[in-house]
C-alpha cells in the first residue's frame, strides 16, 4: 500500500522544523554501544537512551512540537494517554503557559498519573484501555472547546518524534538497522520518514507485543483491523490499531514488523537493569527484547535499539527482579514436609546459611491436607550464588533428614 504522495516528506520537512523547537526544551539523548548485548545478537549494537529524556520517554518530542503550534492559537489541549504522551503534552503545555486535560486509562500506573499530574496538568481517569480513553478525551475536547493531541496519528507530533532519526545519523553515521518499539506507529513512522530520506539504505523495522500485534495484523490484511488487545508489560504499546498515517508510512517505508513476548520483554528489562544500569519500561525494553531474542538478524552489522521509555512502577521493577533473578538461578523457591515442632526452622536455617544461601521468605502452610501426621508444608524463598548451589543446599538438607524439592 503505497502512501498519499508526499505524506513521508512532508514529515521530514516538519521533522527538520522540530529540530530547532524540540532541542530547545529537550535532550538530544546518548547513543551508546553495548558491549552485552552485541555478544548476545551477534551484532555491533549501540542503544539510544529515551529513557534518560525530560519526562522519561520520547514523547515529550512530539507533544513539544505539536504544541508549540498551537500555543496562540487555542485556549487548552486534551489527550488521552497511558502515561508517556500525557506527560509530555501535560510538560509541553506547562512551557506555553496553556491549560492541559488528560484522560488516562484506569489501568495506568500510579507513578504516571502522579508524574502527569505533578506538570500541571488535569488528569481524569477513563476506560480500562487506550481506546476507552480517547472516546472520553474526544468528548471533552467537543464540549470545551479544547484542541485534541493526538499521541500518534497527528503529523505534528509525527514529525517530533522524527527528531530521533536526525540524532541517530549524527552520532552514529555508518548504523545499517534501526529497531524501533511500534504503539500507534507515530514514532517509527517519524524516524522512517527521516532516514530513509537521508540514508535509504538503512532498515528500519518495528517491534511489538505478541499480545498486542495491530501492525503484524493489519499489514497481513492489507489495512487497518483493530485487534484483542490482551495485557502486556509493554503497557506503553497496547494500542488496539494503527494510526492511519502511520499504516500509511509503516506500509511504505518499513522494513519489517516483528513481535515479542512477554517472556521476551521481561528479560531485556532485568537485563538492561543489571548489565547496563539501565531502567527500561516494557515498550522501552522491547526493541532490546527483539535484538536479544535473534528475531533480528543483523549479521554483525551496526544496529541501533531505541530504549523509548523509563517510566515503570517501582512494584513492577520488584516482581520483574524477582522472576530475573529466578530465572538466572539466583532465587530459589524450596518447598517440602518438615516436622512441626520447636527448632526444626533453626536447623533448616542453619544448613542454609552454612552454604551460602540466604532465606528472603518463610511460609508456613499447616492447612496442606497432603502433610504427614505432626508436619507442617514449609516454604522457602533462598538467595543462592547459583543454580548449582542450590542443589547442593536440598541435597545437604536431605542428609540431615529433610527432604525439599525446588518449585519452578
Amino acid at each position: 500500500m503505497t502512501p498519499p504522495l508526499g505524506l513521508a516528506e512532508e514529515i521530514y520537512r516538519r521533522a527538520s522544523d522540530a529540530r530547532r523547537v524540540v532541542s530547545s526544551h529537550a535532550r538530544k539523548t546518548p547513543l551508546d554501544y553495548s558491549s552485552t548485548f552485541s555478544k548476545m545478537s551477534g551484532s555491533q549494537v549501540y542503544l539510544k537512551y529515551e529513557n534518560l529524556q525530560k519526562t522519561g520517554s520520547f514523547k515529550v518530542r512530539g507533544a513539544i512540537y505539536k504544541v508549540s503550534r498551537l500555543s496562540a492559537s487555542v485556549k487548552g489541549v486534551v489527550t488521552a494517554s497511558a502515561g508517556n504522551h500525557a506527560q509530555g503534552v501535560s510538560y509541553a503545555a506547562s512551557l506555553y503557559g496553556i491549560r492541559a486535560t488528560i484522560v488516562m486509562p484506569s489501568t495506568a500506573s500510579i507513578s504516571k498519573i502522579e508524574a502527569t499530574r505533578g506538570y500541571g496538568a488535569e488528569v481524569i481517569l477513563h476506560g480500562a484501555n487506550y481506546n476507552e480513553a480517547e472516546e472520553k478525551a474526544l468528548e471533552i475536547a467537543r464540549k470545551r472547546g479544547y484542541e485534541l493531541v493526538h499521541p500518534f496519528d497527528d503529523m505534528d507530533v509525527i514529525a517530533g518524534q522524527g527528531t530521533i532519526g536526525f540524532e541517530i545519523l549524527e552520532d552514529l553515521p555508518g548504523v545499517e538497522t534501526v529497531v524501533v518499539p511500534v504503539g500507534g506507529g507515530g514514532l517509527i513512522s517519524g524516524i522512517a520518514s527521516v532516514i530513509k530520506r537521508l540514508k535509504p539504505s538503512v532498515k528500519v523495522i518495528g517491534v511489538e507485543p505478541e499480545n498486542v500485534p495491530k501492525f503484524t495484523a493489519s499489514l497481513k490484511e492489507g489495512g487497518i483491523v483493530e485487534v484483542e488487545a490482551r495485557p502486556t508489560i509493554a503497557d506503553g504499546l497496547a494500542v488496539k490499531r494503527p494510526g492511519k498515517i502511520a499504516f500509511d508510512i509503516v506500509s511504505e517505508l518499513v522494513d519489517d514488523i516483528i513481535t515479542v513476548s512477554e517472556e521476551e520483554i521481561a528479560e531485556a528489562m532485568y537485563l538492561l537493569l543489571e548489565r547496563g544500569k539501565v531502567l527500561a519500561e516494557g515498550a522501552g525494553a522491547a526493541a532490546p527484547a527483539a535484538v536479544i531474542s535473534g528475531k533480528v538478524n543483523a549479521g554483525g552489522r551496526k544496529l541501533v535499539a531505541l530504549v523509548s521509555g523509563g517510566n515503570v512502577d517501582l512494584t513492577a521493577i520488584y516482581r520483574l527482579l524477582l522472576r530475573g533473578l529466578a530465572r538466572a538461578g539466583r532465587i530459589a523457591s524450596m518447598r517440602g514436609y518438615v516436622p512441626d515442632v520447636p527448632g526444626t526452622l533453626s536447623k533448616i536455617s542453619g544448613v542454609i546459611a552454612s552454604m551460602g544461601g540466604n532465606i528472603v521468605e518463610v511460609i508456613h502452610e499447616r492447612t496442606d491436607m497432603r502433610a504427614p501426621a505432626w508436619h507442617t508444608a514449609l516454604r522457602l524463598v533462598v538467595e543462592v550464588p547459583s543454580k548449582r548451589r542450590a542443589r547442593e543446599i536440598l541435597e545437604e538438607l536431605g542428609k540431615r533428614g529433610y527432604s525439599f524439592e525446588l518449585e519452578e
